[in-house]
């Protein structure tokens, strides 16, 4: 017999097609997925040092949180019911107050819930301190693309968030030399553009330049509402994703969160260079409006799906797979008789696959398949909200949510059994937690 760092037992598998199959056995060795088949087959060959029950789960790839803030976790509950725009009124000045610690804290929350609602890795848009939300991703196992938030300019900007484009772009440098390739390559350092209105040429070309010679990847906001649209027509005759497109910053590296006030010619445009779109469905309904979604798939973009934060919400993409499926229909499918406008195979597909590409991670991860890294989930699909189905695949977008995930793997190790996280001690983070924001909030 081989051997093997985990065996996986009896489980169903959501294979690369939304399609499921099995029961079937798993066996993952050196961070890899090696040999996916029947059961009797795979127990026969492989011994695990590790076993896990599978019986009545679901193996299925770990969702990526395509857009993030693990800097607002402590945040959370505050901006709902507020009127606009709470980036300035809040957010801006919260993080702005943030210390080290407290930084480090946060982001160690944020793991947490990510692993317990079935994220496996995440694109965080960036704060103050992101050595210590790399820190806390390395410690909790987890997979993620950390930016350092850059703005340059902007009367709402001030303090520890404003900076001169050159060091915004020298600190992201050092971030990158310190964490690039850290936690046995889990944590990839981006550079990021916080949105046009607060990012001037200068900083706007510097980051393109350094994230092209570092062969590194861009983390932006893009069209996320109208004043965004507005300060670049009154400043530059140009809409948002046709001034970046202008600014050569456009392509495959290209990350962009939000996506609502884009034009047709903005999606064409954005097709044609490749670039990687990430909704945040409960964020942009809330404040913003309908993405086009229906419209950019069709044009061939890669779209992800991002929680944008626990600060109004959660970080359950279960949750955000919801709001854009009612929505879609809603919005693009019941006035014109379409109710298979956003179909739930599309809609996993964006959260787990959808997500690995904006990464640029796509060939590694967000697919169970022999090969593959081993970043999977498992969801306990025998409970009453779920089973008996006739469509386990519906199901899943319509019933399932974040709590159903029992078991967590990330790069061939396991880091969440039976709902309890491996990697992180659960009840002294939220101990400490509620500490830091009581504390911060006297600050602010």
């Amino acid at each position: 017999m081989k051997n093997c760092d985990i065996l996986i037992k009896g489980c169903e598998i959501l294979g690369p097609g939304m399609s499921v199959t099995g029961p079937c056995s798993v066996a993952i060795h050196k961070s890899l997925i090696e040999k996916i088949g029947p059961s009797d087959q795979v127990e026969k060959e492989y011994l695990g040092g590790t076993v896990v029950d599978g019986r009545g789960k679901l193996l299925m790839p770990g969702m990526v949180d395509g857009h993030t803030h693990t800097c607002q976790q402590l945040l959370r509950g505050r901006v709902s019911d507020e009127y606009p725009m709470i980036w300035t009124r809040f957010l801006v000045p919260f993080e702005s107050n943030l210390k080290p610690e407290d930084t480090r804290i946060s982001g160690q929350l944020a793991c947490l819930e990510m692993i317990k609602s079935g994220t496996t890795a995440f694109a965080d848009s960036g704060g103050v301190h992101m050595d210590q939300v790399a820190e806390a991703v390395i410690e909790s196992g987890m997979r993620a693309a950390i930016a350092k938030s850059t703005m340059d300019m902007g009367d709402i900007v001030s303090g520890a968030m404003k900076e001169t484009a050159q060091e915004a772009v020298e600190r992201t440098r050092d971030l990158y030399r310190s964490y690039h390739g850290a936690g046995d390559g889990r944590v990839s350092i981006w550079f990021a553009i916080r949105q046009v209105m607060t990012c001037s040429r200068e900083l706007i070309a510097m980051v393109r330049d350094a994230a092209a010679e570092l062969h590194t990847g861009i983390h932006a906001h893009l069209c996320e509402h109208r004043d965004e649209v507005i300060f670049c027509l009154k400043n530059y005759q140009k809409r948002p994703a046709q001034f970046l497109d202008e600014m050569g910053v456009l392509g495959p590296n290209l990350l962009t969160a939000h996506n609502v006030m884009l034009s047709d010619e903005d999606i064409r445009c954005m097709a044609e260079r490749g670039v990687k779109v990430i909704h945040c469905p409960r964020a942009n309904l809330a404040y913003h409006g309908f993405p086009k979604t229906p419209q950019i798939l069709r044009e061939g973009l890669n779209v992800g799906l991002g929680s944008d934060g626990a600060a109004p919400s959660n970080l359950d993409l279960f949750d955000e797979i919801k709001v854009l499926r009612y929505a879609m229909l809603a919005y693009w499918g019941l006035p014109y008789f379409n109710p298979v406008v956003m179909t739930c195979p599309t809609l996993l597909k964006m959260a787990s696959q959808g997500g690995a590409n904006a990464l640029g991670l796509g060939s590694s991860i967000g697919s169970v398949e022999e090969g593959k890294k081993a970043d999977v989930i498992l969801l306990k699909t025998e409970q009453p909200h779920i089973r008996p189905t006739q469509n386990l695949v519906n199901s899943l977008v319509d019933a399932a949510c974040g709590h159903d995930v029992t078991d967590s793997i990330i790069d061939g190790k396991l880091v969440m059994k039976d709902r309890i996280v491996l990697t992180l001690d659960e009840e002294k983070i939220r101990y400490e937690a509620a500490a830091h924001m009581e504390q911060i909030m006297r600050r602010v």
